[in-house]
C-alpha cells in the first residue's frame, strides 16, 4: 500500500477518488465503479457511501439506475485534482510487470498522460512478439484502475512496427514527435 493509499484510508478509497477526480465529466454506475477500479462491489459500495459523506461525488438516480459522479462544487475539489494529479505516478516497473505477462514484449513507450502531454493519440505503444490478447487488456485494465484513466492503447508486432516506422506512419510519428519515455527497447529504436 503507497503512502496516499495509507493517507486516504485505503487503496480502494484512493483508487475511486482518481476515477471521479480525472473523468469529472462522466458518470458511472457502481458495478461500472468496481470494474473499473478492480475492487469489488461490496468496497466500492462502502468507499462510495465514505465520499458520498463528505461530499466529494453525488449521486443521481435510484437503485439499479444510479450514478455517481464527481462534484464539481466541493470546497477542494481543485486542490485535491491538483493533488492527486501531482501526486499519480505510474512507474516503468508497475507498467512492465503488468504487461509482461501477456508476451514477448520488444518495446514499450509510455506518451500522452503518462507524460502530461494530452496531444497524442494514444498513451502506450507496444511492440511485441506473441502478444495474448487477452492478458494485454487485463493488464491496461490494471494500469487503469491504479491510474484511474482509460489509457488509449497501440499494439504492433515487431514486423508491422519496423514497417510502419520505416514508411512515417502517421500514428507513430505522433508518438515520437511528441514527448514520450521509453522504458523498453529491445529493438533499437532510441
Amino acid at each position: 500500500m503507497d503512502a496516499l493509499a495509507k493517507l486516504f484510508c485505503s487503496s480502494a478509497r484512493l483508487k475511486l477518488l482518481r476515477l471521479f477526480m480525472f473523468n469529472d465529466k462522466m458518470s458511472f454506475t457502481a458495478e461500472d465503479i468496481s470494474f473499473r477500479t478492480k475492487t469489488s462491489t461490496a468496497v466500492a459500495r462502502k468507499e462510495l457511501h465514505a465520499l458520498l459523506s463528505v461530499g466529494v461525488i453525488r449521486k443521481r438516480g435510484v437503485r439499479r439506475a444510479t450514478k455517481y459522479f464527481a462534484d464539481k462544487n466541493f470546497i477542494y475539489f481543485d486542490s485535491l485534482l491538483l493533488f492527486l494529479r501531482e501526486t499519480t505516478v505510474i512507474g516503468p516497473k508497475d507498467v512492465l510487470t503488468a504487461l509482461g505477462k501477456a508476451g514477448s514484449l520488444r518495446l514499450v513507450i509510455l506518451t500522452g498522460i503518462f507524460t502530461g502531454v494530452i496531444e497524442p493519440k494514444i498513451d502506450l505503444l507496444i511492440v511485441g512478439d506473441k502478444l495474448e490478447e487477452r492478458a494485454l487488456i487485463s493488464a491496461v485494465r490494471t494500469i487503469e484502475a491504479d491510474f484511474g484513466r482509460e489509457i488509449r492503447f497501440a499494439t504492433f508486432s515487431t514486423e508491422d512496427f519496423r514497417y510502419r516506422y520505416g514508411v512515417y506512419d502517421r500514428l507513430l510519428r505522433d508518438v515520437f514527435d511528441y514527448e514520450h519515455r521509453t522504458i523498453l527497447d529491445k529493438i533499437g529504436i532510441s
